[in-house]
């Protein structure tokens, strides 16, 4: 990257140690590159030699295991080496085009087919020597490979080798690519690696120069996937680092209150309606643990199912911040859960002589006033709120606990913001979401995690079931039965109203999905008002309300207290209702536009029912297609059906989509971890967390001789972190 486009600065130490290595030279420099190549490998993304050595190949062609023709297994997919002999284009249709290739080697003939590619007969001629990939198949008395992966050869590219096919774009050839990675790589040569040497020795990992150049030239498949491995714990450490630095190190000076748990956390427990679980049990152990440890500051996740019981988990933490005589904050993105935690918590806390406000956005002034007044006098202890607590004038007597509820939904600013009104506090963060403890420990790196994985107090349960417009009448009756029972029914849209933009549905990405798969034209989706005016129709007599993200503070919680005394029987809602929303009265749910929703929010949503005594309905409806076939969508809401493990269907999940897609980190960070498979890697992801820890505690601004060419790293993908901490 070239000085002027800097926008950080660094110790001249660290500018010689990367510069030596000349990864940070412009492309121009390079052999091959000028012109329309230059300008092609810039659209690429590519201005750095670092840039273009991290241009991973999209697949290889793999000539370690080139067949002759003769050799080449039937049915099965294969690379063969041979010679272009006679190339011939043919119509048998108007609009389709047959590029017939006859290929040659000393053991026989192979007949080629390429369909609607027509550009093919001008690209190959008579003598070219070929490589294919494809699967062989016989007909007319010879083989065949129909529209097969292919590769053009050098005489110097000889069978025996792995040959990269790197993703390139108009002004570039592949051919090109590779010779411009080969010459790039010769003059890197043996570059300085970021990562301290013992650490790579004690973690077994190649120099980082060897990675390079077996990601691009692997002499064998377990060299390639070595070097990926490299690749990935790079990634991995550096984003942990990230995390850790920006989120945390400017806390590090702090002094962390020594929490004591005597009192009040016994006598909370005892006013609990239930005895915890092991892993309830074990998770208060670790967070109470962290918080009576008077050396660091506690940063840790509390992840869980729905109804794992992580609200009693953070009451017993808020009893500890009582027993020590000063003040906690539960922060929760919407009023909707933020008055569901006072709703849930506070008569406990009242049982275990414990004091507490809530403060939304639709608190009256009065009330307000006097809740600020009593906050910095010191005379409340828990304070559970939204956005609202982070106002200037929510001043506390002395914060030491910040708990934050989906954490995903706040911003790292937010979350700063509130810890820094009070010196050295602990942090608790928790998700209903579930998540694989790998992508945890890759988004959260900054945290310790406790999980709790199973339900103690399951309620009824919920079974799932998939359904078409053709078959709407089955939900419908299902409300209508529950009603007439003295229960009550939710209903999901994507949208508050129609003409809405559907970018705006809380899965972009599954959205898009089910677009493509749906042949890219968007049916209508339902909107909460629509459905409203809709239901009234077709369920006479039956109350229904709605609830969305557009109306007012107060409007929300009188819907929500209707819905709860049954005045509502049937709730039309957005996802608001996804976490938080507890009424155990509720036992029918209808989603809208399922496919339209990722597994995790689907998930969540069908936990809003069967709380109680009565087992719950959960009816998903999708898309004609979506709902058949076998497109991703439809492996979504498969899987809703056979699984109620919210951690299962997040593997699922993983699997499925893009990591950075299931929290939409796209949206908020920009991560996205290339070379990393969340599925594969979980070793190294558990190294690079362990790692990142162990250097921070050894250089906690990265300043030290051996860690300046990760702090450069660190700062040249996510910015200068280390301003806050005066090490910029």
């Amino acid at each position: 990257m070239p000085a002027s486009e800097r926008t950080y600065s660094l110790s001249p130490a660290s500018e010689r140690l990367l510069a030596a290595g000349a990864l940070d030279e412009d492309i121009g420099r390079l052999k091959y590159v000028s012109g329309a190549r230059e300008e092609a490998l810039r659209r690429l993304g590519i201005k750095r030699v670092g840039d273009l050595l991290m241009h991973a190949p999209r697949r290889y062609l793999d000539f370690t295991h080139a067949y002759t023709i003769e050799q080449a297994p039937l049915g099965a997919v294969c690379t063969v080496v041979a010679t272009v002999d006679r190339v011939r284009e043919k119509r048998p249709k108007p609009r389709l085009s047959v590029v017939e290739v006859s290929l040659v080697d000393e053991t026989g003939v192979m007949q080629i087919a390429f369909f609607k590619q027509p550009w093919i007969a001008q690209q190959l001629k008579a003598g070219d020597r070929l490589a294919v990939m494809g699967k062989v198949e016989f007909s007319y008395g010879f083989k065949q490979m129909s529209s097969p992966h292919y590769e053009k050869l050098d005489e110097r590219e000889a069978a025996g080798s792995i040959l990269p096919v790197h993703p390139v774009g108009e002004g570039i050839s592949v051919a090109w690519m590779r010779r411009i990675v080969a010459g790039a790589l010769e003059r890197v040569e043996g570059f300085p690696d970021i990562v301290p040497a013992r650490l790579r020795a004690r973690r077994r990992l190649m120099s980082a120069s060897r990675a390079a150049r077996a990601l691009h030239f692997p002499s064998s498949d377990s060299e390639r996937e070595r070097a990926r491995q490299r690749l990935a714990y790079d990634e991995l450490l550096i984003l942990q680092l990230a995390l850790r630095v920006r989120n945390d190190t400017n806390l590090l000076a702090v002094a962390p209150c020594a929490h004591v748990a005597g009192a009040h956390v016994e006598a909370l427990r005892r006013a609990l309606p239930f005895t915890l679980s092991d892993e309830q049990d074990q998770a208060v152990a670790e967070i109470i643990g962290d918080m009576c440890d008077g050396r660091h500051i506690m940063n840790r996740l509390l992840l869980g199912d729905v109804g794992t019981g992580k609200t009693a988990v953070a009451c017993m933490a808020l009893a500890a911040v009582a027993d020590t005589g000063s003040q906690a904050c539960v922060m929760a993105p919407t009023s909707v859960l933020a008055q569901q935690y006072a709703v849930k918590c506070g008569p406990v806390l009242d049982a275990a002589g414990i004091s507490w406000a809530l403060l939304t956005g639709a608190t009256p002034a009065a009330e307000r006033a006097q809740i600020v007044r009593r906050l910095g006098a010191g005379e409340l202890t828990v304070l559970f709120g939204t956005h609202a607590v982070l106002s200037d004038d929510v001043v506390f007597k002395r914060l030491t606990l910040v708990v934050i509820d989906e954490q995903h939904r706040f911003g790292v600013r937010q979350r700063n913001a509130l810890r820094a009104k009070g010196e050295g506090a602990d942090l608790l963060v928790m998700t209903a979401t579930p998540i694989p403890r790998t992508l945890a420990l890759s988004v959260y790196g900054d945290l310790d995690t406790s999980v709790i994985r199973t339900r103690p107090r399951a309620g009824a349960g919920v079974t799932t079931k998939v359904l078409t417009p053709a078959n709407r009448d089955i939900a419908y009756g299902a409300i209508r039965d529950c009603v007439a029972a003295g229960q009550r029914a939710y209903v999901i849209c994507p949208l508050v109203a129609e003409g809405d933009d559907a970018s705006e549905l809380d899965d972009v990405p599954a959205a898009r999905a089910a677009d493509e798969e749906g042949g890219g034209a968007a049916p209508r989706l339902h909107s909460v008002e629509r459905e409203v005016e809709h239901l009234r129709q077709v369920l006479p007599g039956i109350s229904v309300r709605a609830l969305h993200g557009k109306l007012s503070a107060r409007e929300k919680d009188e819907a929500i207290e209707a819905f709860r005394t049954g005045e509502a029987q049937v709730l039309v809602a957005t996802t608001v209702v996804e976490v938080g929303v507890d009424v155990p009265e509720a036992t029918v749910m209808l989603i809208e536009d399922g496919d339209r929703f990722g597994l995790a929010t689907l998930h969540q949503l069908r936990g809003r029912v069967g709380r109680g005594d009565v087992p719950g309905r959960c009816f998903i409806m999708g898309r004609a297609d979506a709902a058949s076939g076998r497109s991703m969508a439809r492996e979504r809401l498969e899987a809703l059906e056979r699984t109620s493990d919210g951690f299962a269907l997040a593997e699922l999940d993983l699997r499925l989509r893009h990591e950075g897609e299931i929290l939409g980190l796209r949206q908020h960070g920009g991560v996205f971890l290339r070379f990393v498979d969340l599925d594969a890697d979980s070793a190294i992801i558990e190294a690079a967390h362990m790692d990142a820890r162990e250097i921070l505690r050894y250089a906690h601004a990265l300043e030290a001789p051996a860690t300046l060419p990760l702090r450069y790293e660190v700062v040249r993908r996510y910015g200068d972190v280390f301003k806050e901490v005066g090490g910029g």
